[in-house]
């Protein structure tokens, strides 16, 4: 068995891992940064999602190394994709000219710029990072962890020591392996009181995960895939709290609950530079082919693309059957596996439905043209390389973010819950998507919030740090802090702070308690925005 020794481990190279790295690093850390799939950068990358971030992302809401990976893919576009003059020249540039997000892009395009501020620090030696490799084992003594071992591509084992592990994992992989107290699925509503939280608890309550994929359309060819061995069995599916078939244009809207049509037109020929992303104005997914779309043809020069390439992840192919996440006593391995297989089904069911029997606008039934696009995701089946998680196991933190914290309903369109130890902001509606447990969609109104240093703090392990989605949160507020923008900056917080205690000898939680002005200051110098200015919730 191999076995490396360094500063900090990260382990999980998502979001907040590849910000948790670049913090540590640049600091001039020893950083090893592992991840399961072959590509760094989690829901940019091989989970495929284009952005989800506050109205106000392209003056603040974010970390400044945040706002130089979005500047860097602009930059990445204007320098090798022969856009339009117009286009070019836009400060705020949407690549794929998509509703979601101010910045949709390629996941290729996220990759090439986080490998590219990444590279400086593995040049020096100071990174080193292992892809295709999943944590299997701890070696903990009390409340510090000692090493995690990681199973590679190859079936071998490499040990990693190091003086801070950061769980950046996607699902909070490292909470049951090291014993850290940690919570899953949703708490009881009396336990915080929060007015959206069912009535029992319940662990296996969690988010539906979705498999992304990319499509192109070609109007006169046929790509359609066969057949997929779980097609009936999604084409019949109607949930108990859906208006009609799940494989079909008529769902729920998110924040009413009302049933509302979608529409899908490929390659509409209206000037994408038209379109406006402001999810506080419009959620913008009632237009399917235009809501994700990450390449606009109609930006780039006459000719360059015969189609526009647009991202699915839509109400159809969330998948929330049973949870994809093993939890003792409720799921085993298999049932994970199970999960992941119909997920991915569900997916192709919904692409070959597209392409067979979806109505058109002009009356007609079907758009065989579709184009699954594997290329775009570098995947040979064309889903993304790894689910799209939402909700993952939690520390038990000493501070748990609530809905009273959050809440306009409570807190009033301008009012905000203070923090003496914030450590950053971040702002999105409370959205919880269809649940393991039947639950419909919670999105509900939220005001842009402060991230405590409490939320990043275990209750009792000393050197395990949260990194991305597993922070102290309850599966209520999960649903307004497990975004792009907030997961980049607790991954970001948490790599500075090991760094800290490392040069200052001291322990997280004695930092919050004795010095926590100090590293305030170097967050501060690091860019990391701790207040909001006056900002109305959405």
């Amino acid at each position: 068995m191999a076995e490396l020794g360094t500063e900090i481990l990260v382990a999980g190279g998502g979001v907040g891992g590849v910000a948790a790295a670049l913090a540590a690093a640049s600091a001039g850390h020893r950083v090893v940064l592992t991840e399961e799939t072959d590509w760094l950068g989690g829901q940019f990358t091989a989970q495929a999602v284009p952005p989800d971030e506050n109205p106000w992302i392209e003056q603040f809401g974010g970390t400044a190394t945040y706002r130089q990976f979005r500047e860097g893919v602009r930059d990445y576009y204007r320098r090798h994709y022969p856009l339009r003059a117009e286009a070019a020249a836009l400060a705020n540039l949407n690549p794929g000219a998509g509703r979601v997000s101010k910045l949709c892009h390629e996941p290729r395009v996220a990759l090439a710029v986080l490998e590219a501020m990444l590279a400086p620090h593995r040049s020096s030696g100071r990174l080193t990072v292992l892809l295709r490799h999943r944590p299997v084992a701890a070696d903990v003594t009390g409340d510090r962890v000692e090493a995690v071992t990681f199973e590679g591509p190859d079936g071998g084992r490499t040990t990693v020591r190091a003086e801070y592990t950061l769980d950046a994992t996607e699902n909070g992989d490292l909470l049951p392996l090291t014993g850290t107290e940690f919570a899953v699925g949703a708490e009881a509503q009396s336990e915080y009181g929060e007015p959206h939280a069912p009535e029992q608890a319940n662990p296996a309550n969690l988010q539906g995960i979705t498999y992304c994929f990319a499509l192109s359309h070609h109007a006169g060819e046929d790509h359609t895939i066969d057949r997929p061995e779980l097609y009936g069995v999604w084409r019949e599916y109607q949930p108990e709290f859906w208006p009609g078939p799940l494989l079909g244009f008529l769902a729920p809207d998110p924040r009413s609950l009302e049933p509302v049509p979608r529409t899908f037109d490929p390659n509409p020929d209206a000037d994408p530079l038209a379109v406006s992303a402001d999810q506080s104005a419009d959620a913008g997914d009632k237009e399917l082919w235009g809501f994700r779309r990450i390449l606009a043809r109609k930006l780039h020069q006459p000719g360059a693309f015969d189609s526009d390439i647009t991202l699915v992840n839509w109400p159809l192919n969330d998948y929330w059957l049973r949870p994809a996440l093993e939890i003792d006593g409720v799921t085993t391995a298999e049932d994970v596996a199970r999960a992941h297989y119909e997920a991915k089904q569900l997916s192709l069911s919904v692409l070959y439905w597209l392409q067979t029997e979806a109505p058109r606008l002009d009356g007609g039934t079907g758009f065989p043209g579709l184009k699954l696009r594997p290329d775009v995701v570098g995947t040979d089946d064309g889903l993304a390389k790894s689910a799209y998680v939402r909700e993952a196991r939690r520390i038990q933190a000493v501070t748990t973010i609530i809905e009273q914290d959050v809440s306009l309903d409570i807190l009033g369109p301008t009012g905000r819950k203070r923090r003496e130890d914030s450590v950053g902001i971040g702002s999105y509606r409370i959205d919880l998507h269809p649940s393991t447990a039947g639950d419909s969609y919670i999105d509900v109104p939220s005001v842009p919030f402060e991230l405590p240093l409490g939320a990043l703090l275990p209750r009792r392990m000393r050197n395990l740090l949260p990194a991305g989605k597993n922070i102290g949160t309850t599966h209520i507020t999960n649903g307004c802090h497990r975004l792009h923008p907030v997961e980049w900056n607790v991954g970001e917080v948490a790599g500075h702070l090991a760094g800290f205690a490392l040069r200052e000898g001291l322990q997280p939680h004695q930092i919050r308690e004795d010095r926590f002005d100090d590293f305030a200051r170097v967050l501060d110098r690091a860019g990391v925005e701790r207040r909001w200015p006056e900002v109305r919730g959405y």
